[in-house]
């Protein structure tokens, strides 16, 4: 599909248009739609046609086309949602997930379009903020701020001086960023290689772009939108991007959520504890159907 300012969206469904309950997934930062590929898998078992599943490469992510550095915004990823849900969820309940950035956009698009939550009958936030993601140290309180400014300004740096094919052959960087900051513990190589991979397939607009919007995102008043909806807020105790602090910051001001903080755990939810997270979104679901 196309996006208000003319990217093309990669998009998939699964399971028909006419299901009661559609599932939007919403991907987090510098990955793609593949995020989600253990939830899909898990809710395809669990409920085989039975209801809807979209999934989408943001804009500049994965097959989704690039965009400009002043284009890489959450208004603009929720624009998009926007679309995406009219488009191939026109009709029907949704239960919408967002990780990191992709929780982020969820919140914005609830203060674009306060009248599409109507439609929305459950909500899993993973691993991601509502607001004040300047202030996070990486774990590293002395130097953390100046780090987590020179990451992405390195990442993008390999992004243009490097083909991608030559960072596939050797990602001592993208390998270290995420070890160090987005896994915790265990870690599965398969997961740890897709990752890199997400990274490696990231433009240096995309990764500086996001970054400096995330610093600025704010979206504290418009959770009052989801009162009463069935809000479930995920993190893990290792998280050092989204910290259990921001987690609890978005439950507490979201009436009737609930928190689980994930012991060990880090920044990929949906692919550490997978099972985890296909359960909560198969607890919001069957209710529904």
């Amino acid at each position: 599909m196309k996006t208000f300012d003319g990217l093309r969206l990669d998009v998939r469904t699964y399971g028909p248009e006419t299901a009661p309950v559609t599932a939007v997934l919403s991907h987090c930062w510098t990955l793609n739609q593949a995020d989600w590929h253990y939830q899909v898998r898990d809710l395809q078992r669990e409920f085989g046609h039975g209801i809807r599943i979209v999934t989408w490469d943001h804009r500049g992510h994965g097959d989704s086309e690039g965009c400009p550095k002043d284009a890489c915004r959450i208004s603009n990823l929720a624009r998009d949602m926007s679309d995406v849900i009219d488009t191939y969820a026109p009709n029907g309940k949704l239960v919408i997930a967002g990780h990191s950035i992709g929780g982020m956009t969820t919140m914005v698009l609830a203060r674009q379009r306060p009248e599409l939550f109507d439609r929305v009958v459950g909500i899993a936030f993973v691993s991601t903020s509502s607001g004040q993601i300047d202030t996070v140290t990486l774990g590293l309180p002395e130097m953390g701020p100046r780090i987590r400014a020179q990451i992405p300004r390195m990442l993008a740096f390999r992004s243009r001086t490097l083909t991608k094919r030559a960072r596939r052959r050797a990602p001592v960087i993208e390998r270290l960023v995420i070890r160090r900051f987005l896994f915790g513990k265990p870690m599965r190589l398969v997961d740890a290689a897709l990752t890199v991979e997400g990274l490696i397939n990231s433009s240096g607009a995309t990764v500086v772009g996001f970054y400096e919007d995330c610093l600025l995102h704010d979206a504290v008043d418009a959770l009052k939108v989801l009162d009463g909806i069935p809000t479930q807020v995920l993190v893990g105790t290792r998280d050092v991007l989204t910290p259990p602090a921001h987690a609890r910051r978005i439950a507490e001001n979201i009436e009737g959520a609930v928190l689980t903080i994930v012991p060990d755990a880090g920044h990929m939810l949906p692919l550490e504890r997978d099972e985890l997270v296909s359960g909560v979104l198969i607890r919001l679901i069957r209710p529904h159907l």
